[in-house]
């Protein structure tokens, strides 16, 4: 049960982050050249867009289920599984997005699991 909180933080995570680089670009939102009150304003608007805010509550619920995680573990064995939503969002970034697919990529992300697996078991 208590790996379900990991689990959880890793999918509203995920979520998270998807549907505001999707939004983001669906929108063609761009910070303005201007002054900060332009800037602000231009973020605000985008903020209140519906999904931009189901995005920003699933950071929200993430961090709940992260809270009860570190309940739950010791920081030093639960944080390492947190490295799967890198891997995560960048396949659906390629599959769903359309980003980049490189070779370097490929192999940071080998490192970044072999590094996970090193530092859970041992």
């Amino acid at each position: 049960m208590r790996f379900l909180y990991i689990f959880a933080t890793i999918v509203f995570t995920v979520y998270g982050q998807m549907i505001l680089k999707w939004r983001i670009r669906k929108t063609g939102f761009s910070l303005p050249d201007t002054g900060f009150s332009d800037k602000l304003t231009a973020l605000l608007r985008l903020v209140f867009d519906p999904l931009i805010l189901s995005g920003l509550l699933s950071a929200f619920i993430a961090s709940l289920f992260w809270m009860a995680a570190m309940s739950k573990f010791e920081i030093t064995r639960a944080y390492p599984f947190m490295s799967i939503s890198t891997v995560i969002i960048f396949i659906l970034g390629v599959r769903v997005l359309g980003e980049t697919f490189t070779t370097g990529k490929v192999l940071g992300l080998i490192l970044i699991i072999l590094g996970t697996i090193v530092t859970v078991k041992f």
